[in-house]
């Protein structure tokens, strides 16, 4: 596959949310789930299709499907990301030459740190990492050829982690220092932390609700 092919977008979202106390789909941040969140961040650093992998939240959101978002419900999310990454994958068309995974509970992460993987698929890179003070996290882009390795070595919860730590010399390392953080959301605590650092948005104060969601 060309990397000159587009990026398509991946965000999973299917977890429990057990130490929130919800599912981080459901989750409100600044007025907005954090499924419509990951998906808008996505589109909005260019990834064609956008893919929604949802499981524990599967019956209990809707409207994605009506913004364009390929919805896919693994119904082995329990077992760990790694059957979620694998289901997002096989959802990825043929017509994409990568794919940019996300996670949804890393709200304070930005369009351009999407835009800039993307980039560096465009300029010739297999894999690309977003960093931030050095450190590999998240967004990451693998590409097309790589797909079927990825869904070999993703189970349990370990993601894409066992694809990247067997083939550091594929990736490129792309800074994105000053595209947001990579801070995530797993207990209220972190929710009120991340608020406090969140700019506003829309020019409103930033809210987080757990107290509609159960």
């Amino acid at each position: 596959m060309s990397a000159g092919a587009p990026c398509a977008g991946l965000l999973l979202a299917a977890g429990a949310g057990t130490r929130l106390g919800t599912p981080k789909a459901l989750l409100e941040f600044q007025g907005e789930r954090l499924a419509d969140r990951g998906a808008r961040l996505l589109r909005d650093g260019g990834c064609r299709p956008v893919i929604v992998v949802l499981g524990a939240a599967a019956g209990r959101i809707g409207g994605l499907d009506d913004q364009g978002v390929i919805v896919v419900r693994n119904p082995d999310w329990a077992t760990g990301m790694g059957s979620s990454l694998r289901a997002g994958l096989d959802a990825v068309p043929p017509s994409a030459g990568a794919v940019v995974v996300a996670l949804a509970d890393q709200p304070l992460v930005r369009a351009e740190a999407v835009r800039r993987l993307a980039e560096a698929r465009a300029a010739g890179a297999a894999v690309a990492v977003a960093t931030y003070g050095g450190a590999r996290r998240n967004p990451v882009m693998i590409g097309a050829e790589h797909f079927a390795e990825v869904r070999r070595l993703a189970t349990g919860d370990a993601g894409a982690r066992p694809f990247l730590r067997a083939h550091l010399d594929l990736i490129t390392l792309v800074p994105c220092d000053d595209a947001g953080d990579p801070a995530d959301i797993d207990t209220p605590e972190d929710l009120r932390r991340l608020l406090a650092l969140a700019p506003p948005r829309g020019g409103l104060e930033g809210t987080g609700r757990l107290d509609t969601l159960s």
